[in-house]
């Protein structure tokens, strides 16, 4: 059984978008907007076009995620028919993120040196005793 159940799956033309309304089972409080866009994509196979979460909301009673998505072929296109809010809260994301790999990246190589230290600390007690 899939953790994504689709509720709708519509193409508007009007609009040149489709838009996909899904439940996310067992996610309630613990999905991000963007790991939501990735399952979308991988499940729908969406790959070459631009995903935009719209709505997040969790089900009362139950650790259940209603989201509806938008999917247009470019990103022009959205940027002309979505809020222009939306996609300033996707920079700052990402440019958070982007902030965060390289920090990600230097607690990693400081932790083996650090475990290393620690490794050594109790051979230089035991030489002592």
């Amino acid at each position: 059984m899939s953790m994504i159940q689709t509720v709708s799956d519509v193409e508007n033309s009007f609009l040149s978008r489709r838009e996909i309304t899904c439940n996310f089972q067992g996610l309630g409080g613990k999905l991000k907007r963007k790991e939501a866009i990735e399952m979308i994509t991988k499940e729908f196979n969406l790959a070459n076009k631009t995903v935009i979460a719209i709505n997040m909301k969790n089900q009362t009673g139950r650790p259940n995620v209603t989201g509806m998505f938008y999917v247009y072929d470019n990103e022009e296109l959205a940027k002309k028919q979505v809020n222009p809010t939306i996609f300033e809260r996707l920079e700052r994301q990402a440019k958070k993120d982007a902030e965060a790999a390289p920090a990600e990246e230097k607690a990693a190589e400081a932790a083996p040196a650090e475990e290393k230290a620690a490794e050594a600390a109790p051979a230089e007690e035991e030489k002592k005793e």
